[in-house]
C-alpha cells in the first residue's frame, strides 16, 4: 500500500477531533492498510488516523511482542483495527507507562492512565465488538483514542515537563 506522512507537533491537525466513520468500505480498508504500512515503517505500536491527517475515527495497533523471552526473538505481528472506538469505562486503578508518540519523535514521558478499560468498536469488516483491555494494550488504546479527540500524551504531564520535552524536540530538530 503506501507509507503516509506522520504529522508532528505543533501541526494543528493533531488537535483535530476525528469524525465517526459512517460506512466501513474499501476506502476505509485502504486507509487501514496504509496506516499499518506507516506505523510499521516508523517502528511504532499504534497510530490514529488524525496523525496522518485523516480526520476519521480509525486506530491501528500492533504491540509486536516477541515470540519468546530470548534477546534476539523476532516480534510477532498481531495487527488490531479499531474503527469508531470509544471507551465505555476505565478502571479506578492507575499505573504509569513511559509513553512516546510518532508525532513527537524520540520524546518520552511517564504518563498515568487507568490500568484497564472497556471499549466498543467496529472491526475492518464493520462488525461491532466490545471488550476489556489491560496492560500495554489498554494504555495504547487510550493513547490512540486521545489522538482521535485532539489530545496528545504530553497533555497528561505537567507544564514544566511538557515544556522541557518540547524544548528537547526543537533542539533535536535543529541538529538534524
Amino acid at each position: 500500500m503506501a507509507v503516509l506522512e506522520i504529522l508532528e507537533v505543533p501541526h494543528p491537525g493533531l488537535r483535530a477531533v476525528a469524525k465517526p466513520v459512517e460506512t466501513v468500505d474499501d476506502a476505509v480498508k485502504k486507509i487501514v492498510a496504509d496506516m499499518f504500512d506507516t506505523m510499521y515503517d516508523a517502528r511504532g505500536i499504534g497510530l490514529a488516523a488524525t496523525q496522518v491527517g485523516i480526520e476519521q475515527r480509525i486506530v491501528v495497533i500492533d504491540l509486536q511482542e516477541p515470540e519468546s523471552e530470548e534477546e534476539d526473538a523476532k516480534p510477532v505481528r498481531k495487527p488490531l483495527v479499531y474503527i469508531n472506538p470509544e471507551l465505555i469505562s476505565v478502571s479506578e486503578e492507575t499505573s504509569f507507562y513511559n509513553e512516546g508518540c510518532l508525532s513527537i519523535p524520540e520524546q518520552y514521558a511517564e504518563v498515568e492512565r487507568p490500568t484497564g478499560c472497556r471499549a466498543r468498536w467496529l472491526d475492518e469488516q464493520g462488525a461491532a465488538h466490545e471488550g476489556d483491555f489491560d496492560g500495554l494494550l489498554a494504555t495504547a488504546l487510550q493513547h490512540e483514542i486521545d489522538h482521535l479527540n485532539g489530545v496528545l500524551f504530553i497533555d497528561h504531564i505537567s507544564k514544566l515537563k511538557r515544556d522541557m520535552l518540547l524544548k528537547k524536540l526543537t533542539k533535536m530538530r535543529k541538529t538534524a
